[in-house]
């Protein structure tokens, strides 16, 4: 490990200029601009390694790569790959930077023997789908599309493996490999179910009033019912005060005989027509119950001070 750091100061060193590195690695060369911005991220990169928080200085170093290509920053990014454990990322890179960085490489000694170390730690897996056009993620990094025409590399231990595809419930397999292996790795992924269709709802056709019949009856019969309530409710209050001015006159002395016999016989007539107005609202009310009750309603009767309330919709 001491090498590998030794060996990542002295980038340190040429990290400040990435035009004096190594030439660019693909494509046109990067414009000045480009240069500087990549020159800002790579030297953020450094000083995250030198702090222990490789991961976040691996995101840097990738960054001024991807700003500014050059070899000399993939030595870093596999340098920061070996230190999070992550063999294959380590080894892929590493032969990248010696492809790109070519004979004269500063490093390429040492980052030959540290390859054929990573060459010890790697291990290969076979992954098919049933389904084709699945993404795969090996610890959660993109690997690619199914079909695959080689078999994945990936560092040794327990690797975590997902299978993803569009309407499809994803899969994930944990799968053991040694350096050396190559392992098979099979998913099976549900075909999607198209959605079953639901029958129409029916909905059944309104029932209309039967034309032909008249509502006028059964409205006259209840207002004559509360008339005829009320009014029985009117007279037997005027009998009930003419029997207390009866009960009063006679009690009060002297008293004339006539007097008593007015009195008494207004008590009669208002007990007599409270009494024909009652039985009258009772006859009426029983017709006009009868009558609704043999039609399709929907009715409301209510007794209110002046009589009985009467609402609803009658067919």
């Amino acid at each position: 490990m001491s090498c590998r750091i030794g060996c990542l100061a002295v980038i340190m060193t040429l990290g400040a200029s990435l035009a004096g590195l190594a030439g660019p690695a693909r494509g046109d060369a990067p414009t000045p601009a480009a240069v500087k911005d990549a020159g800002k991220h790579f030297q953020r990169g450094v000083a995250l390694y030198t702090e222990a928080d490789y991961r976040a200085a691996l995101v840097e170093f990738r960054r001024a790569y991807d700003t500014a290509p050059n070899a000399a920053v993939l030595y870093n990014i596999g340098q920061t790959y070996y230190q999070l454990q992550n063999y294959a990322a380590a080894l892929t890179t590493l032969q990248r930077y010696l492809a790109e960085a070519g004979a004269n490489a500063l490093h390429r000694r040492e980052v030959e023997q540290t390859v054929e170390t990573l060459q010890s730690r790697v291990g290969k897996i076979t992954i098919t789908t049933n389904l084709p056009g699945c993404d795969i993620a090996i610890d959660d990094e993109p690997a690619g599309k199914t079909p695959f025409a080689d078999p994945q590399l990936v560092s040794i231990g327990r690797r975590r493996v997902t299978a993803t595809r569009p309407g499809v419930p994803p899969q994930t397999q944990f799968i053991d490999v040694a350096a050396g292996d190559t392992v098979q790795l099979a998913f099976t992924l549900s075909e999607a179910v198209a959605p079953v269709a639901q029958p129409p709802v029916v909905v059944p056709p309104s029932v209309t009033a039967r034309p032909g019949r008249s509502n006028r009856g059964l409205i006259v019969g209840w207002t004559a019912t509360g008339v005829l309530g009320a009014g029985a409710v009117v007279t037997a209050v005027l009998a009930l005060r003419a029997s207390s001015d009866l009960k009063d006159a006679r009690n009060t002395y002297p008293v004339s005989e006539t007097s008593l016999d007015d009195k008494s016989s207004t008590v009669k007539r208002y007990a007599i027509a409270a009494d024909v107005l009652a039985v009258a609202a009772l006859v009426t009310g029983a017709i006009s119950l009868k009558y609704t009750l043999s039609r399709r309603h929907e009715v409301t009767v209510a007794l209110v001070p002046t009589g009985l309330q009467l609402a609803g919709v009658f067919r």
